[in-house]
């Protein structure tokens, strides 16, 4: 094998990985060859400056004390126990109305009588209620500059309040938990002649449905969990909302219900999750699951017969489109058991739709896609989670954007509001996560350098150049030790403290002929791949971080506003160039196992990362500490 072979085997295995602090362990220089065979010694002088070898006639004395340091390592990112806002006490005692004392005046008994509304404001001092706290800051806020009342009239609920409290009740078709919006609703009937009681429970009820509706905005535009508290892989920006407003609408609005509605995400995705949860939920009492025998690999022109679920799968989870296509081949089908070529394009058709390589052979993966793959109450769940996580989005992902879907190992392009193409991608290995988040596309770099990241040098290059110094060079590799090139061989590669490696353009180069680039803290990019043929397996989860995409060319074109040949003729010539983008395009990095196709139909996925899980356990430390404190 040639060595120009092996730098490219060794690019291709370390294509991308997140950048980490740098670890730079004390300098230590290397023993002498005679002293670790005879044990001379010499005298002792100073040792040279961190990151320079010594030359070979250094002193003893100062080569032995350079042992080098044990290999350091660098960590991934870490998976926390989430940890749950705590409820905080709306302190509404201060917004009572005060309660006239003492001597009684004839200007005292002239004056208006006191209203419904003015008691129930003075029952205030008696409530006790807990909210998260920017809903309990938002109620107090709220009640400290109105005098009004949004949920009582006169000793009476509103109609403002039957309606919000029927939307609070239906929290679960959009995702959300009703009991995190659960409010004392006090009876229609009362005893007239006790009413400071009926102003305390009408007091009662007043704030804590503010508090109630304040936290329902608050979750169904931004989510329940903090996403950055689940793992050091997730990095959003908290949405800010503005719920004193929303307080000041709803004491407003005309319609309580429809106000309330517009607050939830309008994108088409989030609506496409919403049907499938109401579809999914009324599927769960008659589930007729897809079965398929384990082990099953039907291969063309083979007779098995399980090929009737496999059909059957077809049915049940293609897209109505898929099956319109398919109709005669569908209709024609009996049962029978021979694997024919009509039924090999039907399965092919499927394998197609769903991201899967269509070699019609009905193996692992296709079978798992055949029969849902989950459960009802599994894909009930997954779809929750996508709905959660969908907060965390803008509402509207916006006419043109990039959406990348890592356990669908797939990249999609958006313009014209529509879905124009999508493609194969190869996302972090579990091992070397692809972060979850959301970006801009910046740039577009023809014939790229590889800079590599510190985590690789340390983890996966250090233990090589501490046995063979010049192994970058004869690699190709470009070093540097604080911005001046050095050769490989001249770096005591005890620490990495300065040393920056880079790969330059070429047939070899890690990131193939271009990268797109959104900069973020994670240093990952969308780039193309020398190793084309991990496009063709199923499970792609095979990279150290970064987004490799089977058709680069064609998603530089669209990002840049101009023609596949046209890319094609920039990196024909060979020069490194960073060209960018005319306008900025939203990037989504995103995590869902559940989620639209362009037909609006919702796909489900494996959870490659196991993150569902950890979702899992945030909602319930969540649903704990709010319905524990309230």
């Amino acid at each position: 094998m040639t060595l120009k072979k092996s730098a490219a085997l060794t690019a291709l295995m370390i294509s991308c990985a997140v950048t980490v602090a740098d670890v730079a362990p004390a300098y230590a220089a290397q023993p002498n060859l005679l002293e670790l065979l005879f044990g001379k010694r010499r005298r002792q002088e100073p040792a040279p400056p961190p990151g320079v070898n010594m030359p070979a006639q250094a002193p003893a004395a100062a080569r032995a004390a350079a042992k080098p340091a044990p290999l350091p390592r660098v960590s991934a990112p870490s998976y926390y126990t989430y940890k749950a806002e705590p409820l905080k006490t709306i302190a509404m005692d201060k917004f009572a109305d005060p309660v006239v004392t003492g001597s009684i005046d004839v200007a005292a008994l002239n004056a208006p009588q006191p209203t419904p509304e003015g008691e129930i404001r003075r029952e205030f001092a008696t409530v006790t209620a807990r909210a998260p706290a920017e809903s309990a800051k938002a109620v107090e806020d709220y009640y400290s500059h109105n005098a009004g009342l949004i949920w009582v009239s006169g000793s009476q609920l509103s109609p403002r309040a039957r309606a919000a409290l029927a939307v609070l009740a239906d929290a679960a078709s959009t995702g959300l938990d009703p009991q995190d919006y659960a409010v004392d609703v006090p009876s229609a009937v009362f005893d007239s002649a006790d009413m400071v009681q009926r102003y305390q429970e009408l007091a009662a009820f007043e704030v804590s449905m503010s508090s109630a509706v304040a936290t329902y905005v608050l979750d169904t535009v931004r989510g329940r969990i903090n996403p950055n508290r689940i793992s050091g892989y997730h990095d959003f920006a908290r949405k800010d909302v503005n719920l004193v407003a929303a307080l000041k609408n709803l004491s407003m609005s005309p319609d309580v219900a429809a106000y309330l509605k517009t607050r939830e995400p309008s994108g088409s995705h989030f609506q496409a999750l919403k049907a499938e949860l109401k579809a999914l939920k009324a599927e769960s009492g008659t589930d007729d699951p897809v079965v398929i025998a384990q082990g099953t690999l039907l291969k063309p022109g083979q007779s098995d017969p399980e090929l009737a679920n496999v059909v059957k799968g077809v049915i049940r989870h293609a897209s109505d489109a898929l099956k319109a296509e398919q109709a005669a081949t569908i209709a024609a089908y009996k049962d029978t058991p021979d694997y024919s070529p009509e039924l090999v394009a039907l399965v092919e058709a499927f394998q197609k739709e769903r991201g899967l390589k269509p070699d019609g052979i009905v193996g692992q993966a296709t079978i798992r896609h055949l029969t849902g793959g989950d459960s009802v109450a599994d894909r009930i769940f997954k779809v929750q989670v996508a709905m959660e996580q969908a907060r965390w989005l803008p509402a509207d992902l916006g006419p043109r954007y990039v959406f990348i879907n890592q356990p669908a190992f797939m990249a999609y392009y958006h313009e014209k509001g529509a879905e124009q193409f999508s493609m194969r991608t190869v996302v972090g290995s579990k091992s070397n996560q692809t972060y979850f988040f959301q970006d801009e596309i910046q740039t577009v770099e023809y014939n790229p350098y590889w800079g590599v990241p510190q985590s690789i040098i340390i983890n996966e290059m250090l233990p090589k150049l501490r046995s063979d110094p010049s192994y970058l060079d004869r690699m190709g590799y470009q070093v540097e030790l604080n911005g001046r090139a050095v050769s490989s061989s001249q770096i005591n590669w005890s620490s990495t403290k300065g040393v920056s490696v880079r790969q330059p353009p070429g047939d070899d180069n890690a990131l193939g002929e271009l990268k797109i680039l959104f900069p973020n803290a994670h240093a990952i990019y969308m780039h193309d791949t020398p190793s084309k043929s991990y496009f063709n397996k199923d499970m792609r989860a095979l990279s150290h971080g970064c987004v490799r995409l089977a058709d680069p060319r064609l998603m530089a074109a669209a990002v840049l506003g101009t023609s596949v040949d046209q890319v094609g003729a920039e990196i024909a010539k060979g020069r490194n160039k960073a060209v960018s983008v005319p306008e900025r395009i939203p990037v989504y990095v995103s995590y869902f196992t559940a989620w639209p196709d362009k037909d609006g139909k919702v796909e489900f996925f494996d959870d490659v990362y196991g993150r569902d899980d950890y979702m899992r356990k945030a909602l319930e430390a969540t649903r704990t500490a709010r319905q524990a404190q309230s």
